[in-house]
This record gives structure tokens, sequence and C-alpha cells, in this order.
């Protein structure tokens, strides 16, 4: 696993800021334009505020996606608007017509950034998360349509959301055992946990009707819901292939306990079938990619303890992994 640069506290995050100052040199902005960080997770989003407009600046980590990685992200996310009508944030190009520019980063490598249209909306409200989920099904069964559809470019590459690299030896986020408090006991459950996910994840297969393109961060937080325009989608950063049904997993991100999941899960299955069919089949793995994203979250808390949130999150996540892994493996869930 790559080492995750942007936890290396306020002297890397001052340096990367300078960075973002230095891409907006290549955008027709004013040399007044204000850069204020909005969070940091895998990259460092900056909001830009330039006589009265407002854009988004992603300014990435180093070592988790190659500069074609990156075009073949932006490649979907403006194919997804134009043919498939899903609200995605328009790719700003610089000044050369670029969608992705690198700069120098005192004392690291070039960073890219990519500047991206502010879309208004904010995350769906928690005390209406089952009525949200049915028309987060339609959308996600839109996009996994498309993703069926759509003639990738030649040169598209993206990485895949499978047991390897969630479990493998070069963990895209590092190992679960390193976890924040897993102890010999969360460990003993977690293994369990792992092997069962792998047989049954094993015996679904990785059939065309089952594995492609997927979002693979649909989580509230990437969701903006606008009374208007509708529901739009963001930060593509982890797409890549994978199980379709991941896109339900990571969609109950760090919820995996509220109390409307069995809601949620109607909602979005009554949604997903309005576009596409999903087979009983398909539908009884539901709770199996629950617990394959909540393993991986346990995961990326510990590999990112840099972060935030991830501190907030800490022991206390693996804990209620292990509550819900002993109900997943006792088949109550």
């Amino acid at each position: 696993m790559e080492v995750h640069d942007l936890s290396g506290g306020a002297g890397v995050l001052a340096r990367v800021e300078e960075a973002a100052r230095r891409a907006l040199r290549r955008y027709d902005l004013s040399p007044h334009a204000a850069v204020t960080l909005i969070s940091v997770s895998e990259n460092a989003t900056f909001a830009v505020e330039d006589s009265g407009s407002r854009t988004i600046l992603r300014v990435h980590r180093l070592g988790y996606h190659t500069l074609d990685a990156i075009v073949s992200e932006l490649d979907w996310l403006e194919a997804l608007r134009a043919e498939a009508g899903i609200r995605t944030p328009a790719v700003i190009p610089a000044r050369d017509g670029s969608r992705v520019v690198t700069v120098e980063d005192p004392g690291a490598e070039r960073r890219a950034c990519v500047m991206f249209e502010f879309l208004p909306g904010g995350e769906p409200a928690e005390d209406r998360l089952a009525e949200h989920f049915e028309p987060l099904g339609a959308l996600t069964a839109r996009m996994h349509r498309h993703a069926r559809e759509w003639a990738r470019p030649s040169a598209f590459t993206r990485f895949h959301w499978d047991c390897d690299a969630a479990f493998g030896p070069i963990a895209r986020w590092g190992r679960w055992q390193d976890g924040a408090g897993v102890d010999k006991e969360a460990h003993a459950v977690l293994t369990r946990l792992e092997a069962a996910l792998r047989d049954r994840l094993g015996r679904f297969g990785k059939g065309r009707e089952r594995y492609g393109l997927i979002h693979a961060d649909l989580r509230l937080a990437n969701l903006l819901v606008d009374g208007q325009a509708g529901t739009s989608v963001i930060d593509f950063d982890d797409c890549g292939l994978g199980w379709y049904l991941y896109d339900f997993g990571a969609a109950v991100s760090f919820i995996e306990h509220h109390p409307q999941v069995p809601q949620m899960i109607d909602s979005w299955l009554r949604g997903y079938r309005t576009v596409l069919d999903l087979p009983k089949d398909d539908e009884d793995e539901i709770w199996t990619f629950v617990m394959f994203r909540r393993l991986l979250l346990v995961a990326w808390i510990g590999s990112h303890t840099g972060v935030e949130f991830a501190r907030e999150l800490g022991a206390g996540y693996t804990r209620g992994a292990c509550e819900l892994a002993e109900r997943y493996l006792s088949g109550s869930l």
C-alpha cells in the first residue's frame, strides 16, 4: 500500500495548498482568487472563490492514481453526464485545454490537480434516509446500465475493488489487521468474516451482469440533493471495476448500524428495479457487500490516522464491525 502522504500533518498540507495556488495560475482566474481547504481524505479538496464565482479544485495525493487513471475517471464522469443524464460536476479545463494539470509540490513529486464546477445541494437528511434510497437505487441502476453499454476509450484504466484489492498482500487501503482496536478477539472475528466473504464472493462470481465499472463510493457525502435540480453525484476518485452491488455497500458506509438500514435496502431495491432487473440470488448477497465494505473501512481507518474523520471513528468502528460480523456469520442479517 502506498503511504498516504496527505496524512503528514500541517507541513504537508501547507505544501499542498501552495500546489493548489500554483495550479490556479493555469486557469482563467484573477490573481486574487481565494483558496479554502474543504476536506482531506484520499485527496485534498479546495473551494476557489473568484469574483463571485465558485469552483472546486482537487489536489491528488501521491501514488494513488496514474495520470492515465485520472483521465479515465474524467472520461466516465463526462460520459455519464452527456449520455446517461446523470448530474455530475463538469470538468473545467485549464487555459491550455488540459483537464488534468500537474504542478510542483516543494519537497515532493509533481501533483495532479483537477478543477470542477461547483454544484448546489447538500447531503441527504438523516431523518429521511429510507426516502432518499429509492431515487438513489434508480440513479445507481442508471449508472450501472451506462457502464455495461459504454464503449470505454482504448486507454481506459482503473483499478479493481475485488477480494485481492481488499484483502490481498498489497491491499489498497492497507490491512484490516492493522485497523484501530483490532485486538486478539476482534482479529478472530474478522478473520472468520474475511474467510466467509471470500467464499461467498468466489461463488457469486464476476459475470458481466454482476461485475463492471462502478462509482465505488456512493456514500451520502458524495450525493448532493437539490430541490430543483435533483441529486448530483460527485467524487469519482475511487471509481473502478467491482461488483455492482458494492455500490450499495458503499451507500451505507459508516451507518451500517442505523435502524433504518432494512428499510433503506427495500427502498434502494425498489428504485433499482425501476431501471434494471436484479435477480433474487443477487439480492440475497446485499449484506455480503455491506460487510465487505465495512471490513475495507476498518482497514481505511487504520491507514488514514492523519485524517480527522478516521481518528474520530477509531476503535469504536472496529467494535461495531465485530458486532455486525457476528450477526452476519450467524445468518441473522
